[in-house]
């Protein structure tokens, strides 16, 4: 196995000057630019039965789970996912994610789930 070339110091000339709050930034720029294509799929790539699985795992039992998705549905919030709906009203009144779940799938919690993602927007 031929031994790699060391070219650490001309890959990273283009860095050289940077102090570390502009390597900071540049790190958090590469970062945004290849994560948000990845969230711009889970927004617009998403389906019910993906919703429910995702809670399933989260250990939300499925008919709770049918009706949080369903919530999410009818109020136009799928897109920001139903396990995050669910953090966000665990934040938001102060509880567990399995109690907010409940609270969700009970029709209970929607009013800050909505409030927390405009408050966001």
């Amino acid at each position: 196995m031929k031994p790699r070339e060391d070219d650490f110091a001309r890959r990273r000339a283009h860095l050289a000057k940077l102090d570390d709050a502009a390597l900071e930034r540049r790190f958090w720029e590469l970062t945004r630019k290849a994560v948000e294509p990845m969230l711009d799929l889970a927004r617009h790539n998403t389906s019910p039965a993906i919703e429910r699985s995702v809670l399933a795992r989260l250990g939300v039992p499925s008919h709770e789970a049918k009706a949080i998705v369903e919530g999410c549905l009818s109020r136009g919030l799928l897109g920001h996912g139903a396990g995050h709906a669910v953090m966000k009203a665990a934040q938001t009144a102060g509880c567990s994610p399995r109690q907010a779940a409940s609270g969700l799938a009970a029709g209970r919690l929607w009013a800050s789930v909505e409030r927390a993602w405009r408050h966001d927007a």
